[in-house]
């Protein structure tokens, strides 16, 4: 099975990028983990259009289960990712999809055409750092349904 994140922009800061590697590496036992990065929409453009044209850009690469991370979606646990990544995943034979929009968020196209809309919680967090915590979140997920102690 592959897990695929495709995420607007580019990480800058080392310490995130080798938090994400730290991640990618554990999940290696259970999965590939495949880290794509789609170029920001040009500045000058309205919101709306920006969203458009890297939601464009993200569902192109998607492949299998396509999840739209957004915070208006449905708030999911640990357990629930866990689950989804088990039978929309792994019991399927299918490769699962992360999708993270840029600053102003997916299209609402882009979150229709999704196959789930989830959310982690009400918090803003810095693009970079929830590509961390989405890691972290997709190892433990995998923890979770080979019964390992790492989710308490």
């Amino acid at each position: 099975m592959k897990v695929r994140i495709l995420a607007v922009g580019k990480i800058k800061e080392n310490c995130f990028s080798e938090a994400i590697a730290e991640y990618v590496k554990r999940c290696s036992r259970f999965c590939e983990v495949i880290i794509t990065e789609v170029p920001e929409a040009p500045q000058g453009k309205t919101a709306e259009e920006q969203s458009r044209i890297e939601g464009a850009r993200l569902t192109e690469r998607a492949k299998g289960f396509t999840v739209a991370m957004d915070p208006a979606g449905e708030l999911v646990g640990s357990e629930d990712l866990a689950a989804l990544i088990r039978t929309k995943g792994a019991d399927s034979g299918r490769d699962v999809s992360f999708l993270i929009g840029g600053s102003h968020g997916h299209s609402e196209e882009l979150k229709r055409s999704a196959d789930a809309v989830i959310s982690f919680g009400k918090i803003t967090l810095p693009h970079q750092l929830f590509r961390v915590v989405l890691c972290e979140q997709i190892y433990r997920a995998f923890t979770i349904n080979a019964g390992l102690p790492y989710h308490k």
